[in-house]
């Protein structure tokens, strides 16, 4: 018999539908398929059927609660419920003071309705007791004073993420810094526009010990001397806004400056070439090798793309051609032979990403022939129409996709995505025999319709 201690890893490699099952086989597996049902609890609506709140499980069966370990909590069913449920409020906090054992804690708040305000204070009352390590909210309404004063108590915190659309911009406190600088590693602030540089840097000063953050709306220009004070920093998203030149008494020296492993720079411009210094800013703040994961979320008006530059991807090169996995540049464009550039110079490469103007599959083909790490294609293409020769009905097939696929004995390829279709393929064995296997989806349809 399969010892029972190994039971709860190995079904936590399974899926939720598979532990509901796993509950009803025998008590020993129901002993370890519990923990894992109750670990993570989200009240959000998912079905037009009627919706039971965790709270009323939880309350009816206390000595679940210590199995809970993350919780989504969303305005949306608390003012939807209450005609029904009058109580759902009081039973929420009630049910979230015997889960003893929470780490995380995520609000999500789209309207403002009667007694919000109220709800989101006692529910900071609340958790503030438990041993919680995240705390993401989501809101379009202001948090307010009363709120900003009761976060302020949350010590240990390993992960903060604030968006609040309404109200003026907030900024962790000092003293609230000062509290987490000896635990807080991840940090997304949604509201940094017209908070003044000298403070955003100030603050962020005080965390030494950020490995990843996220700012919408800091300046560009400061964004260089903040990492010379994140010594930790792997992981960076923020935006590339034209904030005014920068004083060159000002410029760190990059040799201070963190190593980033993961960068994402949200941006847009009415230039498809995109903002005048964008890829030279870019290059400012990737001061040494250990790139991995390179993002680029670039919009113009007009119906535009934005075209990257073969300057730029040379030039990244010359620093990051031994470390570069992903290169991810959603609808920016890049010509064919820039993607054979790509191929080319990052010769790790495993993800790319981009949009590509195309005669043919073939000419795509060949572009990436020179990717032999690659495991990820998702492209964008738009076709050219030569004289004479109609546009290919179907992008790629399934046949065209498995062959792409096993283009070489030690090919890695698993994921093409031409448009709107994607295609995995995967070793199965099927009848005592080894085939490959190559499924279709429409790209972001989670029906698989």
């Amino acid at each position: 018999m399969l010892p029972l201690d190994l039971l709860y890893p190995i079904l936590e490699l399974a899926d939720r539908h598979d532990w509901n099952s796993c509950a009803l086989v025998s008590k020993s597996f129901n002993h370890a398929a519990t923990p894992l049902l109750y670990s993570t609890l989200d009240s959000r609506v998912v079905s037009k059927s009627l919706v039971y709140h965790p709270s009323t499980t939880l309350n009816q069966r206390p000595e679940l609660a210590q199995y809970v370990r993350h919780v989504t909590e969303t305005g949306a069913v608390h003012r939807e419920l209450r005609p029904h449920y009058p109580h759902i409020t009081e039973d929420t906090l009630r049910a979230l003071s015997r889960c003893i054992n929470l780490r995380s804690v995520t609000w999500i708040d789209d309207f403002r309705f009667p007694g919000s305000d109220s709800f989101f204070l006692s529910l900071i009352s609340v958790v503030q007791n438990h041993p919680l390590e995240s705390l993401t909210i989501r809101t379009h309404s202001d948090l307010g004073d009363a709120s900003w004063v009761q976060l302020t108590k949350l010590v240990g915190l390993r992960k903060i993420s604030i968006w609040s659309l309404e109200g003026p911009p907030y900024l962790l406190s000092k003293d609230w810094a000062r509290q987490l600088c000896s635990t807080l590693t991840h940090l997304e602030l949604g509201r940094c526009a017209g908070v003044p540089t000298t403070l955003l840097i100030s603050v962020l000063s005080l965390l030494p010990l950020l490995e990843h953050i996220r700012l919408k709306g800091a300046p560009s220009n400061a964004i260089a001397t903040i990492l010379t004070f994140l010594p930790n920093l792997r992981t960076l998203d923020t935006e590339y806004l034209v904030s005014g030149p920068a004083n060159q008494r000002s410029i760190p020296n990059r040799d201070d400056m963190a190593t980033l492993r993961h960068l994402t720079v949200r941006t847009s411009s009415i230039d498809i070439m995109g903002p005048v210094k964008l890829w030279t800013w870019i290059q400012t703040i990737l001061p040494r090798p250990g790139l991995e994961t390179f993002k680029l979320h670039a919009f113009t008006l007009h119906m535009a793309h934005t075209c990257i530059p073969r300057t730029f991807i040379l030039e990244l090169a010359l620093m990051q051609a031994g470390t570069l996995k992903h290169f991810m540049a959603g609808d920016a464009e890049l010509s064919l032979i820039d993607v054979e550039c790509l191929c080319h110079k990052f010769p790790r490469l495993e993800t790319l990403v981009c949009l590509v103007v195309a005669p043919d599959l073939g000419a795509i083909a060949a572009a990436v022939g020179r990717a032999v790490n690659l495991r990820t294609l998702r492209l964008e293409v738009h076709w050219i129409h030569r004289e004479n020769q109609q546009a290919p009905s179907v992008d790629l097939t399934l046949e065209q996709a498995s062959s792409w696929m096993l283009r070489g004995e030690n090919s890695l390829l698993r994921v093409i995505g031409i448009n709107s279709v994607v295609y995995t393929g995967k070793w199965v064995f099927e009848d005592r025999a080894q085939r490959f296997q190559v499924v279709a989806n429409v790209a972001g349809d989670r029906w698989n319709t």
